[in-house]
Parts: structure tokens; C-alpha cells; sequence
């Protein structure tokens, strides 16, 4: 019963967006405000009833209803509970539905927090995110539906992917979705902005927090599934430029244009057009990783294998919201006003570089990942991996690096290069004995590295410096730096915490990419096997049994100069109802280096193949960010997002007050 619950919700949420996609729309243009109103109710019973069909979906898995067919080829009786409730979104029909969800309840804390908006501009983005809505229900109804039946029953399932029954998944994919679809916010008030002609500060006030929030979560996602890769997939790394992993890059580097491009529309009423170009980029890289992870162009973990007519329906979603968005704002654009002029040398100019560089690293993580499928599709097979980003993605990072340093100590409008870069004297110390130290700790290379490092204290230094004069550490008196650091906006420390964050992380990236340690061998029980300095006794392999596998479980007890250090025990396991076999790391860290053991296949006489890896630096990727996260949450706290927006210029509110009122006659 719960499941023709949740059909039904779908289908009355599907009608419903529809009505919400046109009447506010049309009622902004004829200056109705009964039609105007009918948009903030309308989100918020949009957001109930895609949660009302969550939670039967949700409700079946619970129950290990195996009438559903996405329950059964999804999920088994003897699952643990939390996998079967995160095995709600640990499939195509499923996920979709949680992005729905996602989607309308961005859509009713815009209705719900969003009084500060004028009533036209609220019901227009409120129209275009139904639209939106509209379209990816249409989807899920007609070619995805999560509450097909199977008739008769089975009795048991088909059991989840093992590889996703695991903690990460409870947090990871929401975390994503939350960022992918966060921007649909931006896109809404992008194309809004278009229809309504008005760029200015108080919008740019307005569209921050929301790009924000997408940009934490997204961050927070994309971070727990490298995290994830690590430690389940038993191969060391924690990142591959695997295409899936690409699609959700592409939108974090836009997003991160896009925010910081919105402060300089913000405080200087420049780069408006840049700007909602941004916005609408943005998003359609978010709809494009959605074609390529459920069209069925890749075989990934991380991919749902599904039909050609799913991809068309979504292939056909993108031409209308992209092609449409692109085609509005090159018909409105140019009816944007300019904004104030500034020097190249300057805040703004900072900001401008931050852009670019931001975005035609988009541009390359976006030609490496799509232009081998267009290849193949056109019959020619090539293979893009490491060494391309290694060769055109990462020296682009250098400039941005040094840029993120500079750029806050610049003033507005205008600047002297020189004046600021003597404030970063200290950093520029800092940044050579960095690496001086660093070269002669790991003896003199990889060079590239101990330039990574270099840059990675540069930025962490210079983030530093900038916090402590605007406090006027050390300049004044301790006490009353400690009143300036309290009355600091919460936007400046996040500023400086995000900054940092990036500086940690890049030290964590560098040191497990350049100075790792891999030992790859059959180990037999007796053996002593010595890696990086530390020795690894092998003391033998016994059988285990988990809720719904089977694992063998090795012991490793670690030493260090003939200290102990800990004990490893890493599971081969297998999943019977699938018959597939995973590998379960052993990882041990003390927060400078990790100690990471995995266990493969037996050879058949009494020797197992053996991974070792010593990751040095590797937990800071994750310590950064964390602390950028933190960041982004501080500057999301600030009051000035919280409380409200730039009242917009009385000409303008007199114009559009106007316009309404010879609407309505």
C-alpha cells in the first residue's frame, strides 16, 4: 500500500509542478499577485509530496519488499539495516528520486526563507525550479519509475553492490546530490534575472548563500567519496580522473568562479553578465554529469548501467534547459547594464584572474573527460588519464595558487602591486625555507614537488597574514586585537579558513603523490616484509563471518626500529547472494602518514598477494577539507546572508512598481 502512497504523491507532485512552472510566471509578467502568491505554497507542498514518496520508497526497503522491483534487484533480507535504508539511493530509480527530493526542497527553503526577495523575483525562480522539477519527474515517472511492481513476488533480493555496502554511502551521495543540485538555485535566479532585466547588488546578496551551500556540500561530497575510493577499493589512492569522478569536479570549479565572481557583482556592481553566464554554466554541468553517469556511456562504480531511451530523455532534458537558459541570455545580456570599471591591478582584477584560470581548468577537466566518449562514439578509441592532468590541469593550478595569496590583500578599484606583495615578505620566507626544507628531507626531489610545497605554504602563509592585519595582530594591544577578531564579519574568517584548507589540502595531495611507498608481494605466514622503515610480521590468515559475507581476515603486527606501532588486519571478503568478492583495507594513520594494508587472492599455497603503501601527508587531504567546509559554514553563518539583502535602489522598485500596475489595469 505504501508504495501506490508514494505513486501517488509522484504523480500529484508532477501536476503540481507543472501549475507551479507556469501560473507564478505568468502572474509576474501581468503583475497578478494572486498568481505571484501561489508560488510560495506550491514549493512548499511540491517539497512535501516528493518527501511523502521518499519515505514510502524508503518505508519498502525497511520491510524488504520484494514486490517492488528496485527493492528486489536492489537489496536482500539479510542486508544489514543501514544498507538497506541507504540502499534507497544506491541505484538509478532511487537516486533520481532523492535529486528530486533535493531539488524541491531547495525550492521550499527559497519559499520559506526567502521574505527578503521581491515578489516577482521569488515567484520567477520558484517557476523556473519547477520547470526544472517538472522535468526530471517526468523522467522518473515515465521511464524510472522506483514503484514498478513484480507480480508474483519474489522471495529474496538481488542484494546491493557490495562495494557500496559500506558507511560512506549513508553520507556521500546525498552530500553530492545536495551540490549538484544546489545550483539549480543559482540557475533560477540566473534565468529569473534575465527574464526580469535586473542585475544588481541585492541579487548578487540574494543568489550567495544559496551558491554557497551548494559549493559546501558539493565540497563535503566530493571529499567523502575520494575518502570512500581510499579505504574500500583497496588500491591506495584517492583519486583516478575516473570520468564519474570528473562530472562532479567540473561543477565544483565553476561554482568556485561563480562565488567569488558574485562578491565582485556584490561590491562593486561588476561582472553581471559574467556572472549569470556563470550561474547557468554551472548548473549545466551538474545536468551533463547526470547524461553521462545514467546514460549508460560509462561502466563505473560509480555509474548506473541503464538504457539508451533513459540517456535520450535526459539528453532531451538538457537541450531544452541548457539550450534554452544559453539562448535567453544571448537575447537579454546585452540589455544588462555595465558596472563600475577598476583597474587591472586590483581586487576586482584578482578575482577576474581567479575566474578564468578557474574556468579553463573547467574547460580541460571537461575536454579530458567527455572528448574520449565522443571519440569512441565516432569510432575512434583513445585513452585520457593521469598524465594529461598532470600536464595541462596542474600547471594551471600554479597561478591560481599564488593569485589566492595575493588577491585578498588587494584593495578595490585600484592597487600597487608592489605595496601589497611587500606584505608578503614573511610568506615568501616562509615559502623558500619551506622548500629548502622539504628538498633536503626527501633529498632533493621530485623538483615539481618541492614547488608544490612551496606554493601550498605561500597560500597558507599569505591567508595568515591577511586574517592578522585585518585584526591588527601583534600592531595593537592583544586585547583589543581579540575585540577586532570578535566584530570580524564571519565571511573573513571563513575566507581565511577555506584558503587554508585548500593550502592543507594540497600538502596532503603532493606528499602522497610524490613520496608514497608501495610494496606489492606473496607473503606467507612467518614473514617479515620491511617498507618505508617499518617492518610488517605476517602472522597468518583465519576465516570470519559477517551479516551477509564470508571473509578471510589477515594479521599484520607492525614495528618500527622493534617498537610496536599497531596491528593490521585487512578482510578479503566475499558476498554470497552476489558471488563477489571484495577487499576491505587496514589502514593505520597518526596523522601525518598512513600505514594502509590490503589483502588479494590466495595463490593456492599458503601465500596471499600483499599491498602495502606508506601514504605520507595523505590525511591532511581530507583534515583540508574538512576546514574548508568549516569555512564555507562560517562565511554561510555570516549575519549579512542571513538577515538580508541591499535594499534595491528606489528608481528601480518605482519602475517595477510601475510596470505591475499598468499590468493589473
Amino acid at each position: 500500500m505504501s508504495a501506490e502512497l508514494g505513486q501517488f504523491a509522484l504523480i500529484l507532485a508532477l501536476l503540481l509542478s507543472a501549475v507551479q512552472s507556469a501560473v507564478p510566471m505568468i502572474g509576474a509578467a501581468r503583475g497578478n499577485r494572486a498568481w505571484i502568491a501561489l508560488a510560495q505554497p506550491s514549493a512548499l507542498l511540491l517539497f512535501g509530496l516528493t518527501i511523502l514518496a521518499f519515505g514510502a520508497l524508503t518505508q519498502a526497503f525497511m520491510v524488504s519488499d520484494f514486490s517492488l522491483s528496485v527493492v528486489y534487484q536492489n537489496s536482500h533480507s539479510a542486508k544489514p539495516m543501514l544498507y538497506k535504508v541507504t540502499g534507497v539511493w544506491g541505484n538509478h530509480e532511487g537516486s533520481m528520486l532523492l535529486w528530486i527530493v533535493i531539488l524541491t526542497g531547495f525550492g521550499a527553503a527559497v519559499a520559506a526563507f526567502g521574505q527578503n526577495l521581491p515578489p516577482t523575483l521569488r515567484a520567477r525562480v520558484l517557476s523556473v525550479q519547477a520547470m526544472i522539477t517538472l522535468g526530471f519527474l517526468a523522467f522518473l515517472i515515465f521511464t524510472s519509475n522506483p514503484f514498478d511492481r513484480i507480480f508474483p513476488a519474489p522471495l529474496d533480493g538481488r542484494d546491493l553492490n557490495p562495494l557500496l555496502q559500506d558507511p560512506g554511502l549513508a553520507f556521500h551521495p546525498p552530500m553530492l546530490y545536495a551540490g549538484y543540485v544546489g545550483f539549480s538555485i543559482a540557475f533560477s535566479f540566473a534565468v529569473a534575472a534575465l527574464i526580469e532585466g535586473k542585475v544588481d547588488a541585492a541579487w548578487a546578496r540574494w543568489v550567495r548563500p544559496w551558491t554557497l551551500a551548494a559549493w559546501i556540500t558539493l565540497t563535503a561530497g566530493i571529499a567523502l567519496g575520494s575518502w570512500w575510493a581510499y579505504y574500500e577499493l583497496g588500491w591506495g589512492g584517492w583519486w583516478f580522473w575516473d570520468p564519474v569522478e570528473n562530472v562532479s569536479f567540473m561543477p565544483w570549479l565553476m561554482g568556485t568562479a561563480l562565488l567569488h565572481s558574485a562578491i565582485v557583482v556584490e561590491k562593486r556592481d561588476s561582472l553581471k553578465v559574467w556572472t549569470i553566464l556563470l550561474a547557468i554554466l554551472t548548473f549545466s554541468l551538474s545536468l551533463i554529469g547526470t547524461f553521462v553517469v545514467r546514460s549508460g556511456l560509462l561502466t563505473s562504480v560509480h555509474a548506473f548501467a541503464v538504457d539508451p531511451e533513459r540517456g535520450l530523455f535526459i539528453l532531451f532534458l538538457l537541450a531544452i534547459a541548457i539550450g534554452g537558459s544559453l539562448l535567453l541570455f544571448a537575447v537579454r545580456a546585452p540589455t544588462l547594464t555595465a558596472g563600475g570599471l577598476f583597474s587591472p591591478i586590483s581586487r576586482e582584477g584578482g578575482l577576474v584572474l581567479n575566474n578564468l584560470l578557474l574556468t579553463v581548468a573547467t574547460s580541460v577537466v571537461f575536454v579530458g573527460t567527455l572528448g574520449p566518449l565522443l571519440l569512441e562514439a565516432a569510432g575512434t578509441k583513445i585513452s585520457v588519464g593521469t598524465p594529461y592532468y598532470n600536464a595541462v590541469f596542474i600547471p594551471l593550478m600554479v597561478p591560481l595558487v599564488a593569485v589566492m595569496a595575493v588577491g585578498p590583500l588587494l584593495p578595490w578599484k585600484r592597487a600597487e602591486l608592489g605595496a601589497v606583495l611587500s606584505r608578503l615578505k614573511f610568506a615568501g620566507l616562509m615559502t623558500i625555507i619551506a622548500m629548502l626544507a622539504t628538498a633536503y628531507l626527501v633529498e632533493g626531489g621530485p623538483v615539481i614537488a618541492v614547488a608544490a610545497v612551496g606554493f601550498a605554504i605561500w597560500l597558507l602563509a599569505g591567508a595568515i597574514i591577511e586574517w592578522s592585519e585585518r585584526i591588527k595582530l601583534f600592531r595593537v594591544p592583544f586585547g583589543d586585537s581579540f575585540k577586532r577578531m570578535t566584530k570580524l564579519p564571519r565571511s573573513a574568517h571563513g575566507m581565511t579558513l577555506a584558503h587554508a584548507g585548500m593550502a592543507i589540502a594540497i600538502l596532503g595531495m603532493t606528499g602522497s603523490a610524490a613520496w608514497k611507498t608501495e610494496d606489492i608481494r606473496i607473503a606467507r605466514p612467518g614473514d617479515n616484509i620491511e617498507v618505508a622503515g617499518y617492518n610488517y610480521l605476517f602472522e597468518g590468515m583465519r576465516p570470519i563471518q559477517g551479516p551477509n559475507y564470508q571473509a578471510e581476515q589477515g594479521r599484520f603486527v607492525v614495528t618500527r626500529d622493534g617498537e610496536f606501532i599497531t596491528v593490521l588486519t585487512p578482510e578479503k571478503r566475499l558476498y554470497m547472494v552476489q558471488n563477489m568478492p571484495t577487499t576491505e583495507a587496514a589502514i593505520h594513520t597518526n596523522g601525518l602518514r598512513d600505514l594502509y594494508m590490503a589483502v588479494g587472492d590466495s595463490d593456492g599455497n599458503g601465500g596471499w598477494t600483499v599491498r602495502i603503501y606508506h601514504e605520507p601527508l595523505v590525511p591532511w587531504i581530507w583534515a583540508g577539507c574538512i576546514i574548508m567546509v568549516i569555512g564555507g559554514t562560517f562565511s554561510l553563518s555570516d549575519r549579512r546572508l542571513r538577515v538580508g539583502a541591499p535594499v534595491r535602489s528606489k528608481r528601480w522598485q518605482a519602475k517595477s512598481g510601475s510596470g505591475q500596475a499598468g499590468a493589473q489595469a
